[in-house]
């Protein structure tokens, strides 16, 4: 079928939806939801079969719903309406949430209901993180069933009836930072959690801290720590700690709320919000390995069965200088270790996206953090790749974009979560990148397919990245049963008659590559093209970070996505996979990978 996703943006629900569906077959064009003109003309160009909306913050306009049928995936249970249904839900913690794919009418979300899908929402959770896993696996279902029973051709869609048993959902209004506020004096850490946690990601929770405005994310318990509460009370790491009524909560990131229509100010650590404010605090370290409760640490180690687990989760998995050397300082410790295989455990939500772009946007000069931003994570994923004592797993729960990616395959061996999205790229944010890509993807893939998935700047699916040899691992599981089926390979791996053979082709071939052409020639030669990105006035580098950084809207839909306005028709995938492969070879007359 020909499937137009309108979407408010290419985000990680839209990415996803776009992967499954091209997968299967589909052929899939995608209109960004710029305004009511932009809309309807995308609309009428590719004249698609249906209209799938995975994520859309505005009304879609009369002159599309009454001529095509437009499919709503919306983040809420059978019958919930209204824009914050994800945030009512996290906030008064639910236990069991979904998704529901609706058919667009005039009145918002009350549309006939075409499918929906259920999930626990995982205690402690924050919205960014359950829509990025539980909202988007529920999505993908919708939407697969929804396709079904229109090309079947006989379903008939439930008008909602809110006195049928099964629609629990109700309409809710928009939730405003007056249902969000924190009494420090009153509410409790689990309330203050709730709340943080339901407006995580977008738009934070407005709180008062010192006497100025502040946008709150990144909440964590910390079972230990007690003060006056309200009060803050120690640092560590970036983030500072607030005590409360019966405990105290981190927080690792703030941004401070624009008065009077000042600049515009961007999400980033607490302590380099508050600065100067708060310098009497004390840091408190915690070690990677010693076993406490609830606090926050990026990085912990646990070790069990000859194999060492170091997990890290960085906030949105973007890596900061300081947290790349941190990662790396802890791998260069753990693999003295006496295990025979090390296990890099990323986050629920993201594995790693690269560079920490807010924080070089911050720095006095963006053009140096992203020389001392790139090295720390080339220094980092060095340290994997030179690792011989012991064969090194990654385990990807979450997605990878720009340069999380070789950081994984400098693995040995990666295993990655069915619904993962790899975004293999740096092109979109004018770089020509590092991590020693220019070596780990061209072993895996071959030189040719690297340029591919560096110069098309799309998303890749797991079928897709196992079926070119980029990925070893596909698991379908999520949360701990991941974690166990990874404890069973590894172990297995581990315990294996065969390991010792592996580990001697490891070496040998690390050695064998070395001398074809050591390490320090591919990062010289990356780091000589990417230098000129970050210090070029004129390089497209600047502008795309101020835009990623600021959430700047697109004022149009990228070619790559829109079919529809590529001056021509795609017929099947087939002529499109052709139209990507001729411009991998466009590539290699010297466009930017």
């Amino acid at each position: 079928m020909k499937i137009l996703l309108l979407s408010s943006a290419y985000n990680g629900m839209t990415q996803r939806i776009h992967v499954e569906l091209a997968q299967r077959g589909h052929t899939v064009s995608i209109e960004i939801a710029i305004n009511e003109h932009t809309m309807l003309e995308g609309v009428q160009l590719f004249n698609p079969d249906i209209i799938i909306c995975p994520y859309l913050r505005h009304r879609i306009p009369e002159s599309i719903w009454r001529h095509w049928l437009c499919i709503v995936v919306h983040p809420g249970i059978k019958g919930d309406r209204g824009p914050s249904s994800l945030d009512w839900a996290i906030q008064t913690q639910e236990r069991e949430w979904g998704v529901t794919a609706l058919q667009a009418v005039e009145e918002m979300d009350a549309g006939d209901i075409w499918a929906t899908a259920t999930f626990e929402i995982r205690p402690g959770a924050t919205k960014s993180s359950i829509y990025t896993v539980e909202v988007i696996e529920a999505g993908v279902k919708v939407v697969l069933a929804t396709l079904e029973k229109f090309q079947d051709g006989r379903f008939k869609p439930e008008p909602l009836d809110y006195h049928r048993p099964d629609v629990r959902g109700q309409l809710r209004p928009t939730m405003l930072q007056v249902d969000r506020r924190i009494d420090w004096l009153l509410d409790s850490t689990d309330t203050i959690l709730a709340k943080i946690n339901a407006a995580d990601g977008s738009p934070g929770v407005l709180d008062r801290i010192l006497g100025h405005d502040y946008y709150l994310y990144g909440a964590t318990q910390d079972d230990t720590l007690f003060g006056v509460a309200g009060e803050l009370i120690a640092t560590r790491l970036g983030a500072v700690c607030r005590a409360t009524v019966d405990s105290a909560i981190w927080l690792s990131h703030l941004k401070q709320k624009a008065i009077n229509g000042e600049k515009h100010y961007i999400k980033l650590p607490a302590t380099q919000v508050l600065g100067e404010k708060i310098k009497a605090l004390p840091e408190i370290p915690a070690s990677i390995s010693e076993g406490i409760g609830n606090t926050f640490r990026e990085i912990w180690y646990v070790e069990s069965n000859a194999v060492g687990y170091l997990h890290f989760d960085f906030h949105n998995g973007a890596m900061s200088t300081a947290q790349c050397l941190r990662l790396r300082d802890a791998i260069l410790v753990v693999q003295k270790r006496s295990t025979k295989v090390l296990v890099l455990m990323g986050g629920r939500t993201s594995w790693s996206n690269g560079v920490h772009l807010n924080i070089i946007e911050a720095a006095d000069n963006p053009a140096e953090e992203s020389w001392r931003n790139i090295n720390a994570i080339d220094d980092l994923i060095l340290a994997i790749l030179s690792i011989t004592t012991k064969m090194t797993v990654a385990a990807v729960h979450g997605n990878a974009g720009a340069g999380g990616v070789p950081f994984a395959l400098a693995c040995d061996k990666v295993c990655v979560r069915s619904g993962v999205i790899f975004n293999p790229h740096y092109k979109g944010m004018g770089l020509y990148g590092s991590e020693y890509w220019t070596y780990s993807l061209p072993k895996r893939i071959g030189y040719e397919k690297a340029l591919e998935i560096t110069e098309n700047c799309m998303p890749m699916g797991m079928a897709e990245a196992q079926a070119i040899g980029l990925i070893d691992f596909i698991i379908p599981d999520m949360f701990e049963a991941f974690d166990s089926k990874i404890k069973t390979m590894v172990e297995a791996l581990a315990q294996s008659n065969d390991y010792d053979k592996l580990l001697h082709h490891k070496i040998s071939r690390r050695q064998h590559d070395e001398f074809i052409k050591p390490l320090s020639y591919y990062r010289q030669e990356e780091l000589i093209r990417i230098r000129e990105d970050f210090y070029k006035h004129d390089t497209p580098y600047n502008p795309a970070r101020k835009q990623f950084v600021y959430k700047i809207p697109t004022q149009e839909t990228p070619e790559r996505l829109a079919l529809h306005r590529q001056g021509m028709h795609y017929l099947d995938n087939n002529l499109l996979r052709a139209n990507q492969e001729n411009g991998s070879r466009t590539a290699l007359t010297g466009r930017r990978a």
